[in-house]
């Protein structure tokens, strides 16, 4: 996320900050179910209608770093080293763990959160809706970087699978494989895939 640059969108920032902090703290010890935006709030020692001035609902608290994943989408696209291709490049930014997600790979907290949002089917349903928002934005730069028209069915079809393709591989229980045969297939088309089917 762009660093805020005045004092007002500093602190606002830092007031969203700290929400996200105490959700994440609150939903891993106790269960996203056991905690209300209340007990948020009061973490957070702000009101329950701070709170909502900063995030939609309960389920946006734990996808609180939202707001950049459609521009890096976008940039693995259009900032894909030479001889990269589109599909390659999605795969790396997926298989790279590039969610929206309040919880970085690196951090010892992942698989708890991961395994959090697998397992609560209102943050599961949540982040896929999420995620396919970004569809649009996706196939708009696709179709930019193939000099296709806006409204290219092909570029839509690709944006759509490889945004598609990201849950199939984190259930996978071999994501990484998953991951190649995905992309693979998006890559090369099923006639290279599967040949005589």
């Amino acid at each position: 996320m762009t660093a805020p640059t005045g004092r007002r969108e500093r602190k606002k920032a830092q007031t969203r900050q700290a929400l996200a902090d105490a959700a994440l703290e609150l939903f891993l010890e106790r269960g996203y179910d056991q905690v209300g935006v209340k007990d948020v709030a009061d973490r957070a020692d702000v009101s329950v209608t701070t709170l909502f001035k900063h995030f939609s609902g309960k389920e946006a608290l734990v996808f609180d770093q939202d707001d950049d994943l459609e521009a890096r989408l976008v940039a693995a696209v259009r900032e894909r080293p030479p001889g990269r291709s589109i599909p390659q490049a999605l795969r790396e930014h997926i298989s790279l763990g590039q969610t929206q997600f309040a919880v970085h790979t690196a951090d010892p907290r992942f698989a708890d959160f991961t395994r959090m949002v697998r397992e609560t089917p209102a943050l599961s349903d949540y982040a896929h809706r999420m995620w396919l928002r970004h569809e649009a934005a996706l196939a708009g730069a696709i179709a930019e970087a193939v000099g296709a028209p806006e409204d290219d069915a092909s570029c839509a079809a690709l944006a759509r699978f490889a945004l598609e393709a990201r849950s199939l591989i984190q259930r996978h229980p071999e994501p990484e494989r998953a991951a190649e045969a995905a992309f693979a297939l998006l890559e090369h088309g099923w006639a290279a895939s599967h040949p005589g089917s």
